[in-house]
């Protein structure tokens, strides 16, 4: 299905007037009037997830509509460390990614926690590349919402939806939408879009999913993470760096604790993306002035590599991390979730990017499979399987994550982990696969067999 083809169950639900008084014409295309246009998909927010999903549904052959509130390059709140997980993402999708067009690589990770620095290599494994990159989400985004336009989707920016369009049993059949300055303040008419189904990408808020009702589970962990940027001699080093503990001192000058965990990865254009995170499994959650702690915790580093107020680049900005599938279903009633949107960020590492495009990846199968059937029922029965297919790709493993963030919720799990853990190398290469997600799915060695293994005996998520 290609163009404006529309399947025929479509175009009889709406030989109608629409909520904005707009009539439907037999074939399927709008009369004229206020009503914006229809598509196969419509995918509500060009991100990671929602340009991947958009990108392979517009591979595929269906007309996508992918509408975005803002303008592109745009500032997004952290994720410009990529694992050789979201590597393999972008080779999948096609993103080329050489280092003369800015693409950074770096080797592995380096843990920074009880006295010690570890430097752990990525693993050279057959099924993920042996190495990460970094790449600002101001260019990263872009790079992705073209590529999915090159492929044929029809990106709208600046355009800001307001809700969902709902059909008499309460299925979703559409969006509103207006168009919206750099302020985000409505510049025109509110706007019809229909489609048979609309994908929420539209990150941690997602205020489609709660205009039908789909809220966030409590149950579920949740981050906060802070950033900025110093221009640093750092900005080339080709190791991403996690800080298990963050010190300051006290007035007193004694040393003191901070809530949180920290990272810096150097992005290669004369800075570093230096941020912190925490989560909601520690007492200190929601009571934490997060910009102060990451101020006091820069101060204690060493003055060569210039993390100071005077080299800091733009403001410290915070973002919140959905984790662990905290928003589900992630189908029903014609509305499908990918990304943020469904909580699908790593409970072990915060890590949302890889896990956006891998959904926009595995929705994109079951939606072609969808429209290939020739009547509503049978589109729905397949759409009715996505849930399925995210739970057998990552329910296990999200749940395990659950355990261990509720876990490094309790400092004392954590300093005991970090005393006792950290010296043992081995330990430390089997928990940076666990954390990651690199594990081969198949064969591989002890410590890959070990994680599969944990996976499928932890209940999905």
């Amino acid at each position: 299905m290609a163009g404006n083809r529309l399947p025929s169950w479509f175009v009889k639900i709406f030989t109608s007037v629409d909520e904005a008084g707009v009539t439907q014409t037999s074939t399927g295309a709008v009369a004229p009037g206020r009503a914006a246009g229809t598509a196969d998909v419509v995918v509500v927010g060009a991100g990671p997830a929602g340009s991947a999903t958009a990108a392979y549904l517009a591979m595929a052959g269906l007309d996508v509509l992918l509408l975005e509130k803002t303008t592109f390059p745009r500032e997004k709140v952290c994720g410009d460390g990529l694992t050789p997980r979201a590597v393999k993402e972008l080779i999948t999708l096609g993103i080329p990614t050489p280092e003369e067009d800015g693409w950074i690589r770096n080797h592995g990770l380096r843990i920074i926690g009880g006295g010690m620095r570890l430097s752990l290599p990525w693993p050279d494994l057959a099924s993920f590349p042996p190495y990460g990159l970094v790449r600002t989400r101001q260019d990263f985004d872009d790079i992705l919402a073209r590529h999915a336009v090159k492929h044929g989707a029809r990106l709208q920016e600046a355009t800001s939806v307001t809700g969902p369009v709902l059909d008499d049993s309460g299925n979703v059949v559409g969006v509103t939408a207006r168009a919206v300055d750099e302020r985000g303040r409505a510049t025109g008419p509110e706007l019809t879009y229909r489609a048979p189904l609309v994908v929420a990408a539209d990150g941690n808020s997602s205020r489609l999913s709660l205009a039908v009702g789909r809220e966030k589970r409590e149950d579920r962990p949740m981050g906060v993470a802070v950033r900025t940027y110093y221009t640093s001699p750092r900005h080339d080093d080709d190791y991403l760096e996690s800080w298990l503990e963050l010190w300051s001192t006290d007035e007193a000058g004694r040393r003191v604790l901070l809530p949180g965990y920290g990272w810096i990865f150097g992005v290669g254009d004369g800075t570093s993306n230096v941020g912190l995170g925490i989560l909601n499994t520690s007492k200190a959650f929601g009571r934490t002035d997060y910009k102060d702690v990451m101020r006091r915790w820069v101060a204690t580093m060493p003055a060569e590599w210039t993390y100071t107020e005077e080299t800091m680049v733009g403001p410290i900005r915070g973002a919140a991390l959905p984790m662990g599938f905290n928003r589900q279903p992630h189908y029903d009633k014609g509305l499908l979730l990918v990304g943020d949107a469904g909580g699908m960020v790593n409970p072990f590492n915060g890590e949302g990017i890889a896990y956006a495009m891998e959904s926009g990846r595995l929705a994109a199968e079951v939606v072609a499979q969808a429209f290939a059937r020739d009547s509503a029922a049978g589109r729905e029965r397949v759409l009715r399987a996505y849930p399925g297919v995210m739970a057998d790709a990552l329910g296990g493993y999200y749940t395990l994550g659950r355990w261990f963030a509720a876990m490094i919720g309790n400092p004392e799990v954590m300093r005991l982990a970090t005393r006792y853990g950290l010296p043992r190398t081995t330990l430390m290469r089997f928990l940076l696969k666990l954390m990651a997600n690199l594990a081969e799915p198949r064969g591989g060695d002890a410590s890959d067999r070990v994680i599969s293994a944990l996976s499928r005996m932890a209940p999905d998520a």
